[in-house]
């Protein structure tokens, strides 16, 4: 029995005040800047393992979750070998499920990033190293906004 669903999760942390900002994280292992991301454990559903991922990694209880149209495939190669052994052998290409999480809480930092920047959308979608997450925060972006007017 695999005990790592074979999917991945996006969580993109935002506050609105003093104004609409995104926290983008420096990933410890290869400087790359992103979101929160991981993998399902067992029979979770993409949603829950959004909010236990975006805990282990910010020690934040997820509010307000805003779950995403944005979906993205990834290469398995991609992700660490250790989850990879952990999915059937066949697996090729996992989705990517993304989600936004308001965040006004104190975030403290996992072992998984040395660093995290709170920045408008503008100067996010320019630091980002992915485009999956660049194509979940320009949904999450539009969605905010429109909720804001």
């Amino acid at each position: 029995m695999f005990m790592r669903a074979p999917f991945q999760i996006l969580a993109i942390p935002y506050r609105l005040k003093p104004v609409l900002q995104y926290c983008v994280f420096h990933r410890s292992d290869s400087g790359q800047c992103q979101f929160v991301a991981g993998g399902g454990e067992d029979d979770e559903k993409p949603i829950e393992a959004a909010a236990r991922e975006f805990y282990e990694e910010t020690s934040v209880k997820a509010i307000d979750i805003m779950p995403l149209t944005s979906m993205a495939y990834l290469p398995a190669n991609v992700i660490a070998k250790k989850h990879r052994d952990l999915w059937p052998p066949d697996t090729i290409v996992i989705p990517e499920y993304a989600f936004g999480f308001a965040c006004d809480s104190e975030i403290t930092l996992s072992s998984e990033h040395t660093g995290l920047e709170w920045m408008t959308y503008e100067d996010a979608i320019a630091r980002l190293t992915w485009d999956s997450n660049k194509t979940a925060l320009y949904e999450l972006n539009c969605r905010l906004l429109r909720r804001m007017t």
